[in-house]
């Protein structure tokens, strides 16, 4: 039996070769692109789950309550780590992580890595295996470094590194480090990047430190002992923040600071480090928004939804023309079960080729689709036994599904009903307007939403940041010299190029630089009995003339003042923090009892993220403390040329250093890398899902006119033009594509509006946008039915009327 209905179901698609062509086209582009869409977004849903004790890893973060409300920060004071361990029950392992930018010698090899600060239980904590060396303890002697695989072949290639001496550049000295471990390169799909790992007991004044809770700057995890909640730990540091930060809640309680919930100024909170890729600390709380990739699912789904849709559309339009063979197998004793089975198979088969199809689609494109969407996707690292099973179950109800509701449609069908070859569909017609709204709805919010997430990603790339961004070239200062050294150099080896217009260095990143990094750092101090907070900055002279930045009042550093080491130049937004309306002349102290002068106060400028909102900053000028970036203004004219210029003259001065310049357009770009490829795949995905659509569209429009031949016929005996007919059968597709706008825009503008929330600074959520998807809707609706109304219409009516 199971034989024979494969046969029929065989035969059948190779009659009706122009069906199974354009189903097997559909569902192959359609699976193709899911199971792409799928891997990209469950490998951005992978990071940090590789590691064994993914779920018990916790980062620490402290909240702080303030007047503007409370403040969360995962930067911690050296301390932390070491006295939590001892004070507070239930801590199983802990480690500090500090990252920064070092130059590693050895012999006459030097190469810029990536230097991580940790402490022994980081190798415990987290999941990166030892492959040489001592994998017990890498950290037993003194000065040791454990080497990544990748940088230690660079290094030492095939000679065994374990027992050798490096030399890494620490605060601009060599420090020797004995390698005592290879392990293994962190994969991509991992928050942490390192090619250096070092004891953070050897940081530069670790033990001066020690003392001091007031100043931080690196990350905390841990692990709890079993059975110890992160609510208990948070109840347990109450009293611990309230011993050891005693100067910020004192602060706090002379500025009029409101408790929180619990009444304390400080708490000390944990957030999963499982979750550390998609985690934000936004008024004073972790936040962990993945709303990025389940988009990319859900559009991976409806791409699948509506390639089934479109199949059963189909399906019922080709087995109108099947009514009389239907008709006769019944005659001779078929049985419901028998026909429906018999389509069943047909969409089993049709399903499994494009299944296939599919998934060789995806394995072609799939290098392609890495290099252009920029993600570490793979089948081995997204698809796991439990996905695997899901995807079995979903293929089985989505062939139940397309085939046996055509099945189920046409049985139900008389046996006389059946032999006349006519189908009087009533009810159906209900089911395909209902189908046809949920596809115009679909593509209307996939476009308006589209619309929306680029309207975003180019409002951010093209906003005012309050700098010159088009004609500074930063460049990471990874070399050997002195950083104030390399600046001045690069000032001296450009100075006889007109097409350069100004050299300066500062130690943070705009954007997101060549190197990767994003250094920040705050300090806070007390300003007419109260506490105040601000990005700490150090710059070299020129560095507002080399950005563009807006003096409001007052100066800039300048040479003709020696003095200027005791001096700053803040924004507005550390006026404000200062409650100052004229700040220049004023003064404050610092932690070390030194006195600084306020000489200059420039315009709000965008120093971090884009989706924060710009806070204080002040801007030193000492030579004391590095830079880690020059900046080079540029001429408008001759780009190109400067750029090579600018590496020609690092090339100079550091000829042993990787050149990593950029313009800072660039970096801003580079920052928003993220979201830019996210946003291209969910657009790629709706294209597909939109052209997906198209075909259901037809097929519906095909149904139609297929059910309305003979009134088409009359209406053109009794005079009816061919303008007419088509204005006739094409105003209830839109009609339906009315209602599906009616119907989703309300849920589109709310998912467009709580999405852009999450922005500090977004484009305006104008109606336009809806606006703009629904008319194009309707366009690609008319587009798509006029090819089969128009054709309705031409046609002779004599033959329809005949045939009806």
């Amino acid at each position: 039996m199971f034989k024979s209905y494969l046969k029929i179901a065989w035969r059948s698609l190779l009659k009706n070769k122009g069906f199974t062509f354009l189903n097997i086209i559909g569902l192959s582009v359609a699976f193709g692109a899911a199971i792409l869409l799928s891997m990209a977004a469950l490998f951005e849903l992978s990071y940090n789950q590789f590691h064994e004790n993914t779920d018990d890893i916790q980062q620490v973060y402290i909240t702080s309550q303030r007047i503007k409300g409370p403040e969360a920060n995962t930067s911690h004071p050296i301390p932390l780590a070491s006295t939590l361990k001892e004070e507070i029950p239930g801590i199983s392992k802990i480690t500090r992580h500090l990252e920064e930018n070092t130059l590693l010698a050895y012999k006459d090899k030097e190469l810029g890595a990536d230097l991580t600060w940790v402490d022994p239980d980081f190798f415990s904590i987290f999941s990166f295996p030892i492959l040489e060396g001592n994998s017990q303890n890498p950290f037993e002697e003194g000065n040791t470094a454990v080497l990544a695989r990748e940088l230690a072949t660079a290094v030492f290639g095939d000679d065994n590194a374990i027992g050798k001496t490096i030399n890494l550049m620490v605060e601009g000295q060599a420090r020797p480090f004995q390698v005592t471990a290879i392990i293994e390169d962190a994969p991509q799909n991992s928050t942490m990047d390192f090619e250096v790992l070092v004891n953070f007991k050897n940081i530069p004044g670790h033990d001066e430190a020690m003392d001091d809770w007031g100043s931080s700057n690196h990350q905390v995890f841990l692990i709890l002992d079993e059975g110890v909640t992160t609510a208990q730990f948070e109840t347990a540091t109450n009293s611990f923040v309230n011993l050891h930060y005693t100067n910020e809640i004192e602060n706090a309680k002379r500025d009029g600071v409101s408790v929180d919930k619990e009444g304390q100024y400080v708490n000390l909170s944990l957030s999963p480090f499982k979750d550390a890729y998609f985690t934000g600390y936004s008024r004073g709380t972790a936040t962990t928004n993945k709303s990025l990739p389940y988009i990319v699912l859900g559009i991976a789904f409806l791409i699948l939804f509506i390639a089934s849709v479109n199949f059963i559309n189909m399906s019922i339009a080709k087995n109108t023309g099947r009514l009389q063979e239907i008709g006769m197998r019944k005659t001779l004793g078929a049985a419901k079960r028998h026909v429906f089975f018999q389509f069943w198979n047909e969409s089993i088969l049709i399903f499994l080729a494009t299944i296939i199809i599919g998934t060789l689609l995806s394995a072609l494109l799939l290098d392609d689709f890495k290099i252009l969407f920029r993600t570490g996707a793979t089948y081995s690292n997204t698809f796991s036994p439990a996905i695997l099973t899901g995807a079995f179950i979903i293929f089985f109800i989505i062939t139940l599904i397309a085939g046996g509701y055509p099945a189920l449609l046409l049985t139900k069908l008389g046996t006389l009903q059946a032999l006349k070859g006519k189908l009087e569909v009533k009810s159906g017609n209900a089911l395909r307007n209902v189908l046809m709204v949920v596809q115009f709805a679909i593509a209307i919010l996939l476009i308006s939403g589209t619309f929306v997430l680029w309207g975003q990603l180019e409002y951010m790339r093209t906003k005012d940041l309050g700098y010159n961004k088009e004609q500074v070239v930063s460049v990471p200062l990874n070399g050997k010299k002195n950083s104030y050294t390399a600046v001045q150099l690069l000032r001296e080896e450009l100075s006889g190029n007109s097409n350069i217009l100004s050299v300066s260095g500062s130690d943070n990143a705009l954007g997101r630089g060549k190197d990767g990094s994003a250094y920040i750092s705050r300090l806070g101090f007390d300003y007419k009995d109260r506490s105040v907070k601000t990005h700490m900055l150090v710059v070299d002279y020129d560095y507002p003339k080399t950005l563009d930045l807006e003096l409001i009042n007052g100066r800039t550093f300048n040479r003709d003042f020696a003095a200027d080491s005791l001096s700053v130049v803040i924004n507005e937004a550390m006026a404000k923090e200062l409650g100052e309306e004229d700040p220049v002349g004023k003064r404050f102290i610092l932690s070390d009892s030194i006195n600084y002068t306020i000489v200059g106060l420039v315009k709000d400028y965008h120093f971090h993220k884009l989706d924060k909102t710009i806070e204080p900053l002040t801007l030193f000028m000492n030579n004391d403390w590095d830079l880690y970036y020059a900046y080079i203004k540029v001429a408008p004219e001759n780009l190109a040329s400067s750029f090579s210029a600018i590496e020609t003259a690092w090339k100079a001065i550091e000829p042993n250093a990787e050149f990593l310049g950029s313009f800072l357009d660039e970096n801003i770009d580079r920052a928003l890398r993220r979201e830019k490829i996210m946003i291209t795949i969910i657009t790629s995905g709706a294209i597909v899902a939109i052209i997906l659509s198209c075909i259901g569209l037809l097929a519906i429009s095909l149904l139609v006119v297929n059910q309305r031949t003979k009134e088409i016929g009359v209406r053109k005996v009794v005079g009816a033009s061919v303008a007419s007919l088509a204005v006739l059968l094409a105003k209830d597709f839109v009609k339906l594509v009315v209602i599906g706008f009616v119907l989703v825009v309300p849920f589109a503008w709310f998912a467009a509006k709580n999405w852009l929330e999450g922005y500090t600074y977004h484009v305006d959520l104008s109606i336009w946008f809806f606006i703009a998807a629904g008319a194009l809707a309707v366009l690609i609706a008319l587009a798509t039915i006029s090819t089969g109304t128009i054709r309705a219409a031409l046609q002779n009516p004599v033959k329809s009327l005949r045939t009806e």
